[in-house]
């Protein structure tokens, strides 16, 4: 991995640990809005499972994030920084964070089916659209 200076490593982390809780609070309410509806069916069970694992991959990246930007404060005791991973918690950040995106734009492409097959089709290609530009953008 490239060395990248620590200010802006620290700033990469606040980001992704922002945005990793805000998505998380979203999945975590859409898993728990499917489940007071009580949705049948294989596709509801699915979407139930991408927004779960989603809000715990999201969960894995905001405390992953923190880490990392404890680690790199300027302020942190040496004996901190000594025992640091910092690849290890780059790569617990960003990886958990790229998989919650994933799960969290495939409960969405579920979501659709649980109305009809016109707003199925509509919702699964929204969601693969995002899919792909995240991955094209990431």
């Amino acid at each position: 991995m490239d060395d990248l200076p620590p200010a802006y490593l620290a700033e990469i982390g606040r980001q992704i640990g922002f945005i990793s809780a805000f998505l998380g609070g979203i999945a975590a309410t859409f898993m728990t809005a499917l489940l007071a509806m009580r949705v049948p069916g294989r596709i509801g069970g699915w979407a139930v499972v991408c927004s779960a694992a989603a809000a715990a991959a999201f969960m894995i990246s905001v405390v992953a994030s923190t880490a990392l930007v404890n680690v790199l404060n300027p302020l942190a005791p040496a004996t901190v920084k000594a025992a640091a991973k910092i690849s290890e918690a780059r790569m617990l950040t960003f990886l958990p964070f790229l998989l919650g995106m994933y799960l969290l734009l495939a409960c969405l492409g579920l979501a659709g089916w649980l109305r009809s097959r016109r707003t199925g089709y509509v919702t699964a290609g929204v969601a693969g659209a995002a899919m792909l530009l995240v991955t094209m953008v990431l």
